[in-house]
């Protein structure tokens, strides 16, 4: 990847190295931990959804305006396929500051995109969980349900995209950040509107994406410790 910073910065806004490794440090068990006890509560009983999912579904079913549900379709297809692996290359691109640089980032960024899918599928064909009833999609799907493909490779490619604000080093603007998070969280919203997903796939997709995530960047941090900043 590209060389390590110290600290990111923006106006009102600093990240050092040190709270980073702290953070990511302790959200990877704490994560991963809530996504075991959420699988082993989805499971329990694979016939009788907890509450929670078929009363969010049965809402989402009830309420479709047209204009909502073809958006949620358009946003829906920006979670998988070609489009975040897309993405990631084009910030590592705009993380490196060199052709080198460039290279390596955005072949690094699309490992931890690739490497984190493959455990993904692994965990959802483990847990097997089918989906919601076919009569009450609104778009087309496949495979088990839980964790929620779109909604963790949404929220994988998002921590990536932020991560790569942060390797550039050169100030990182609270709205990008924030917007980025927005688009990896609407998208597994999406799932629930459009009928596909029960509520907890699309939550076990985003614990399971930020336990993957906090696992790299610790990974990262302790392996570039002690490196000088790259220059600016």
């Amino acid at each position: 990847m590209a060389g390590a910073r110290h600290a990111a910065t923006a106006p009102g806004w600093r990240v050092t190295r040190a709270r980073a490794t702290r953070l990511a440090g302790w959200t990877a068990p704490a994560a991963a931990a809530l996504f075991a006890l959420l699988a082993l509560w989805v499971v329990r009983d694979p016939a009788h959804p907890p509450a929670v999912d078929t009363g969010l579904h049965r809402w989402s079913v009830d309420h479709r305006p047209g204009a909502v549900t073809a958006a949620a379709r358009a946003l829906t297809y920006t979670g998988t396929g070609i489009v975040p692996y897309a993405l990631v290359v084009l910030a590592g691109l705009y993380a490196g500051r060199t052709a080198r640089q460039r290279a390596w980032t955005a072949a690094a960024l699309l490992l931890c995109l690739g490497a984190g899918q493959a455990l993904r599928y692994a965990v959802m064909a483990l847990i097997a969980r089918p989906r919601p009833p076919v009569e009450d999609w609104a778009t087309h799907a496949s495979g088990w349900s839980f964790p929620s493909g779109h909604a963790t490779t949404a929220a994988m490619t998002a921590g990536l995209l932020v991560a790569a604000l942060f390797l550039r080093g050169s100030g990182v603007s609270r709205t990008a950040c924030v917007l980025i998070g927005l688009w990896g969280a609407a998208v597994g919203a999406t799932r629930v509107h459009l009928g596909v997903h029960w509520f907890t796939d699309v939550l076990g997709g985003w614990l399971f994406a930020t336990a993957w995530l906090a696992v790299l960047a610790y990974a990262y941090l302790r392996r570039t410790a002690g490196r000088p900043p790259a220059p600016a």
